[in-house]
């Protein structure tokens, strides 16, 4: 291998976590942790400027957080039950396996599908409404992924093919995840560093997309699915590690990129038609925005608003209502 490649390549980590007494802490675990407190920051602000409250957008988040990781590990077992029922569920697998999350095994579209369940739980709950609250998350969870991408890293994990190009990862030979049959020196794709570099650069180009146009009802997050699944669908097609596959149209590829291709279809319908019913005139647009951003935040408050009321309807409450923090029946 030449000497300049050598110099480039991408060193294998020096340790997957430290040790605090009895306990092992992985740094796995703190990149999904960090990049959970980035989400959270970045969605509070985006909440805040809309008439929200930041707090609002943490007792939500800890609802999508849970359901995120229980949806990311299922999705996980279910796209590779192998490792953890053996092959065509005879038994050889080990099933407690399920529960170390720790070792790595936690899938982006399970967290995205738990996660969203999360949201709408947790709006329901707090009486907000879903869409505005999905669309001031979305840049947030990209950064989320950015960050944590780098967990696959420290556990030497999710790499892609091998390449000659001077950023090649190095993986320990020993490692248990290293591929059989290939020489101790191979270099891999960095898919982790891919995405990572590809979530980044997203967020940057979402929040000034967003700043220029508004992106409201839905559009960030139908926005924010088409850009990671654009990146996403051509790294996911270099990547080493074992999943199932499945054969549509004479095409034959693994799960997580068909997941990707029915996102992508499902977030531009979604994004055609917020777009086509935008109001469409200047004095329209500016009360759907005064809709979206203030709601009723600002209203007098007088013996009636203590009287039953009809329940609002989901485009009738908003994020900044001065009832937001009741819980909803």
């Amino acid at each position: 291998m030449q000497l300049a490649t050598l110099i480039a390549s991408i060193p294998p980590p020096p340790t997957d976590g430290f040790e605090i007494g009895p306990f092992k802490i992985h740094l796995y675990a703190l990149c999904i942790i960090a990049g959970g407190v980035l989400a959270f920051w970045l969605g509070g602000k985006r909440w805040a400027a809309r008439g929200g409250k930041a707090e609002q957008m943490y007792d939500v988040g800890l609802w999508a957080v849970v359901f995120g990781i229980i949806g990311a590990r299922l999705y996980h077992v279910l796209t590779v039950p192998d490792v953890y029922f053996g092959p065509g569920y005879d038994g050889s697998g080990d099933p407690w396996k399920i529960f170390a999350i720790w070792e790595g095994g936690i899938a982006i579209w399970g967290a995205i599908i738990g996660g969203a369940l999360g949201v709408w739980f947790g709006c329901r709950r707090y009486g907000l409404r879903m869409l505005p609250m999905a669309d001031a998350i979305a840049p947030g969870v990209l950064l989320a992924q950015a960050v944590g991408r780098w967990g696959n890293y420290f556990n030497q994990e999710l790499f892609g093919e091998p390449t000659t190009l001077p950023w090649g990862l190095e993986v320990e030979a020993d490692h248990y995840n290293f591929p059989a049959g290939l020489p101790a020196d191979t270099l891999f794709h960095p898919t982790f560093l891919y995405e990572s570099l590809w979530n980044l650069l997203g967020v940057a180009v979402l929040l000034l997309i967003d700043r220029r146009f508004k992106l409201r009802n839905g559009m960030m997050l139908a926005s924010y699915i088409v850009w990671y699944t654009l990146g996403r669908i051509p790294i996911e097609s270099i990547r080493l590690d074992a999943a199932q596959e499945f054969t549509i149209l004479g095409i034959t590829a693994r799960t997580n990129t068909w997941m990707s291709v029915l996102m992508f279809l499902l977030a531009v319908g979604l994004l055609i038609y917020a777009i086509v019913n935008r109001p469409k005139t200047p004095e329209a647009q500016a009360e759907a925005e005064k809709i979206y951003r203030d709601g009723h935040e600002e209203r007098p408050q007088s013996a009636s608003d203590t009287e039953p009321t009809e329940p609002l309807d989901e485009d009738q409450s908003q994020p900044g209502d001065s009832d937001v923090d009741k819980p909803s029946s």
